[in-house]
C-alpha cells in the first residue's frame, strides 16, 4: 500500500466513525519526517480515543500497525505514526490551539471530497 493510499484509508475511517474537520496534509517535499499527515477532530477525548481505536483496530485488520502511538491516556492529541503517515487525532480546542493544519500551510492538501460522507 502506497503512502497516498494509507492516508486515503485513515481518512475513510475516520469519517465512518464521524470525526469532524479531516484533512490531509501532503508534506513530503517538506520534511522527512512523514509523506502525509491526517488531521481529524473529535468533541470529546471518549470520542477522540474512539477513533483513534478504530483507525488503528482497521488498519491492523489490513496487517499495517503503528509504529508509535503518543498521547492516548489524555485524549486531547493521539498521534499514530505510521511512518510514511502520521494520523493525528485531536480533541476539538486542542487542535485549535496547536493548528498544525497552518503550520504546515506550505503543504498540499489533499482533496477529499469524493472521500468524505
Amino acid at each position: 500500500m502506497t503512502s497516498q493510499e494509507l492516508a486515503k484509508n485513515a481518512v475513510q475511517i475516520l469519517d465512518n466513525k464521524k470525526a469532524e474537520d479531516i484533512m490531509a496534509i501532503k508534506v513530503r517535499d517538506l520534511t522527512i519526517v512523514s509523506d502525509y499527515f491526517v488531521i481529524a477532530s473529535g468533541t470529546s477525548t471518549t470520542q477522540v480515543k474512539a477513533l483513534a481505536d478504530e483507525v488503528e483496530f482497521q488498519l491492523e485488520q489490513q496487517g499495517i500497525c503503528p509504529q508509535r502511538v503518543e498521547g492516548y491516556q489524555a485524549g486531547e492529541w493521539i498521534i499514530l505514526d505510521y511512518l510514511d503517515v502520521v494520523v493525528h487525532v485531536f480533541y476539538k480546542a486542542t487542535r485549535e490551539f496547536y493548528a498544525l493544519e497552518r503550520l504546515w500551510a506550505d503543504g498540499e492538501q489533499m482533496n477529499l471530497d469524493d472521500m468524505l460522507k
